[in-house]
């Protein structure tokens, strides 16, 4: 059995039920969690048997719950070594026309609830002077496209929030990777997404086609959330974690675009740029 202890959010589906599985074959201890860990159960039919998997109910946006949800793995397994912070999901909608109080819950979710989990986590990792977090970002932490807006505000967000992490966290003897994929074969599109259905008519060529087109793609994602989830465990053991890391061909493609856009643009402007400057 492996000595790390992985904790890891929003397990129910997706990449994390895929990582729960792939760290089971390698015999790692695992806290799988989830706003309902029946969920979990389904996927686990002889998880009352393993001594290396426990389950826990949590919302990430409750406090109280994350804080005994974490004194819960302390208690049994006396560290916490990895933490995956997976929980998440989107509101496809145009920037206009959206609802305030359902961008608020995304909020609550995707970055809040990363929040509350560091703030419980890495006094546990500042102690033992090691840990590893992984936030799962997307590649629309990196590069926004119509109709997701929101979306990549929470993930443009984490992202911030990561590369300061990052450094202040480093010289503890933490490491911290930002885990972006792109399209992966997952209820990310459908069952896990809401939609906004009252988008404003001028929309319809941008936001609107980019929502459509999207779902449309659900269950037909070139990313394999196995394969995904193979990698991730590897990374770990590799030792070497670096800040990003980016999951998919797709995601490679148009991250890369984005970066030579932005090259570009800042070559163009550079007159403009250092214009402002003191004499």
């Amino acid at each position: 059995m492996s000595k790390d202890v992985w904790f890891i959010t929003g397990a129910s589906t997706g990449l994390g039920k895929a990582l729960v599985e792939y760290l089971l074959t390698q015999n790692c201890r695992v806290t799988a969690t989830a706003r309902n860990p029946e969920d979990i159960k389904k996927y686990v039919p002889n998880w009352e048997h393993l001594d290396n998997l426990l389950i826990l109910a949590l919302d990430v946006t409750n406090k109280v719950q994350v804080q005994e949800s974490i004194d819960m793995v302390v208690k049994t397994w006396h560290t916490i070594d990895v933490l995956v912070n997976n929980a998440g999901y989107a509101y496809f909608s145009s920037v206009e026309c959206a609802d305030d109080r359902l961008v608020q819950n995304m909020f609550n979710v995707n970055f809040w609830g990363i929040k509350n989990m560091l703030d419980n986590v890495l006094p546990i990792m500042r102690k033992q002077h090691h840990g590893y977090i992984m936030n799962v970002s997307s590649l629309g932490g990196l590069r926004a496209f119509a109709g997701f807006g929101y979306y990549h505000a929470t993930k443009f967000a984490l992202e911030g929030l990561t590369e300061s992490l990052a450094l202040e966290v480093n010289p503890l003897g933490i490491d911290v990777t930002l885990i972006e994929p792109g399209d992966f074969n997952t209820d990310f599109a459908s069952r896990s997404a809401i939609e906004n259905k009252n988008i404003a008519s001028s929309y319809i060529n941008t936001a609107g086609r980019n929502i459509k087109n999207l779902k449309l793609l659900s269950g037909n994602q070139p990313g394999d959330p196995n394969k995904a989830a193979k990698v991730i465990y590897e990374l770990q053991l590799s030792g070497k974690h670096p800040l990003r890391l980016l999951l998919g061909s797709d995601a490679y493609v148009r991250a890369t675009e984005k970066v030579e856009e932005l090259q570009k643009q800042f070559k163009e402007n550079y007159s403009r740029t250092v214009s402002t400057d003191f004499e």
